[in-house]
C-alpha cells in the first residue's frame, strides 16, 4: 500500500478498562473480529473485518491515573519528529512525545489550541488502515471545536489542508482537503446550546455501517447509548453513541442519503 500523504486520518484506537466488554460491544455493533493481544506493546490487540484491520483496542496504560475511553484518531506523518515540531510551533501541546513502536512505525499524542486530542502515526510494517469507508471501517472524521478560528488555524498550519466552508447559516463547518476533490476531515463548531460546558473539544471517529437504526439498537442493547439522531443527510444516515465505557463514536450508512448536496465555498 502506497504511504497515505501527510495529515490523511490513517490509523484509530481507544483504551478501555474492560477490553473484553469493548471486544463484545464492537463486535456485535461493528461486526469486528480481534486479533491476539500483544503483550509486548501493552496488550494492544487489533480489530478486524472481513480480515482486514480496521482499529484497535488496548488496556490503560499504568500510572495514567483515572482512565478515560476515548477513541483517538491518527493522522499520517512522513516524519513524526517534524510533525511534532510543527504542532508545538503552531501553539498545539505534544502529550506524548514521539516514540517507537517496534518496528510497526512511529507515534506521538497531540493536542490542538482548543483542546482536541489527536495521534500521529509514521507507518512502518503497520501503514493504518487495511479497511475504510465501508461498514464496520472508518469511513470520516470531524474536528468538533469550541474555538474553531483556532482549531482551523492549527490544522492547516500542521498539515497544510486547503478548506472549504458549508454555506449555511445555522452551523459552523469546514471540510479540509490535501488538494485532491475528496475531503480528508471536517471541522464542526461546538455551540453552548448543543454541547454541555463540561464537554470539550475532540474529534469524532465515524465508522460505517449497513444500517444505523440497526446499528443504534445493538448498541443501546449492549448498554452504549445514543447522544445525537438518527438524521439523514445528503453524505448519509448517522448517528452519535457512546459506548458503555464511555467512549464516543458515530456510525453512518453512506448508502442511506437524504437532500441535495450543500453548497461549499
Amino acid at each position: 500500500m502506497a504511504a497515505r500523504p501527510e495529515g490523511t486520518p490513517v490509523w484509530a484506537d481507544a483504551a478501555f478498562t474492560d477490553v473484553e466488554g469493548a471486544k463484545t460491544f464492537y463486535g456485535e455493533v461493528l461486526g469486528w473480529t480481534f486479533g491476539e493481544a500483544s503483550s509486548e506493546y501493552g496488550n494492544y490487540t487489533q480489530a478486524y473485518k472481513d480480515g482486514k484491520a480496521v482499529a484497535a483496542v488496548v488496556p490503560p496504560m499504568p500510572g495514567e491515573g483515572e482512565p478515560v475511553s476515548a477513541w483517538c484518531l491518527y493522522f499520517a506523518s512522513d516524519d513524526v519528529n517534524a510533525t511534532a515540531r510543527k504542532i508545538s510551533g503552531a501553539g498545539g501541546k505534544v502529550l506524548m512525545e514521539p516514540m517507537a513502536v517496534g518496528d510497526f512505525g512511529s507515534m506521538a499524542i497531540a493536542q490542538d489550541p482548543a483542546g482536541a486530542v489527536f495521534g500521529i502515526w509514521q507507518g512502518g510494517t503497520h501503514e493504518g488502515f487495511e479497511l475504510e469507508g465501508e461498514p464496520g471501517a472508518f469511513t470520516w472524521a470531524e474536528v468538533f471545536s469550541r474555538e474553531p478560528e483556532k482549531s482551523d488555524a492549527f490544522l492547516t498550519s500542521v498539515f497544510g489542508y486547503n478548506t472549504k466552508t458549508m454555506v449555511d447559516d445555522n452551523v459552523d463547518f469546514k471540510v479540509f482537503d490535501l488538494g485532491g476533490e475528496m475531503p480528508v476531515l471536517g471541522r464542526m463548531k461546538m455551540t453552548t446550546e448543543d454541547f454541555p460546558p463540561e464537554i470539550p473539544s475532540y474529534v469524532q471517529v465515524y465508522f460505517g455501517v449497513d444500517d444505523c437504526d440497526e446499528a443504534i439498537a445493538k448498541a443501546e442493547k449492549l448498554g452504549g447509548r445514543k447522544v445525537f439522531g438518527p438524521m439523514g443527510t445528503p453524505f448519509g444516515r448517522f448517528a452519535a453513541l457512546v459506548d458503555p465505557q464511555g467512549a464516543a463514536f458515530a456510525v453512518i450508512d453512506t448508502e442511506t442519503t437524504e437532500g441535495d448536496m450543500p453548497e461549499m465555498v
